[in-house]
């Protein structure tokens, strides 16, 4: 314990009360001997950083139970899947920056439910860099991060109908081999069709 205090840069006492606060994953106990390993340093060294920024121990401590508790990576992006999208591997400090404010127990919630977040190892991974992006920028922008995911649910709900109606399409005339090749041409038509939409939505009085 003293030389994981040492590396972590507290003292023993800090370490002591941030294993009572539940901070830390138990170590693994041989008899009486307790073996702490680099995912507790790099949890400490977390908790500092979260800290230094501004984040109270509470928060730290939901942040913590929502990272133990995620989703695995491999869950969230479905191992050997077909993707386009580049996932993004957070520390937790790194998407507290990201959504300053706004990474709350709840949001965090949200943000599994819908998929966008997992875990993989001592990080978090957000399932799409495009997503991350457009999020971050709208949170900066002043949205509620609450209201980007309840947004976002929307979203989804049509996309995955599109999705269907142009697969559907696909496979009534040709065969299922060629949606791989046939992919970007639904992109674009979707892409087309949103900035008609958002052209015509800003004509209005």
């Amino acid at each position: 314990m003293e030389e994981l205090a040492r590396l972590a840069g507290i003292t023993v006492r800090t370490l002591r009360f941030y294993r009572e606060r539940k901070l830390l994953r138990p170590p693994r106990r041989e008899g009486r001997i307790a073996w702490y390993d680099d995912h507790h340093l790099a949890r400490l060294r977390t908790i500092t950083a979260l800290l230094e920024r501004g984040h109270t121990l509470n928060g730290i401590a939901e942040l913590a139970e929502a990272f133990d508790h995620g989703r695995d990576v491999g869950d969230l992006l479905g191992v050997g899947g077909p993707t386009e999208e580049e996932p993004v591997h957070l520390t937790p400090e790194e998407l507290a920056d990201r959504y300053a404010g706004e990474v709350t127990p709840e949001n965090l919630a949200a943000a599994m439910e819908l998929g966008y977040l997992g875990t993989d190892g001592g990080e978090f991974v957000h399932i799409s860099r495009r997503l991350l992006d457009v999020s971050s920028a709208l949170v900066r922008e002043g949205i509620p991060l609450a209201e980007v995911f309840r947004a976002a649910q929307q979203v989804r709900t049509h996309v995955d109908a599109l999705a269907d109606l142009f697969t559907d399409l696909v496979l009534r005339h040709t065969s299922a081999q060629n949606l791989p090749r046939l992919r970007p041409l639904a992109r674009s038509a979707v892409e087309a069709e949103l900035s008609l939409a958002l052209d015509r939505r800003m004509r209005k009085p």
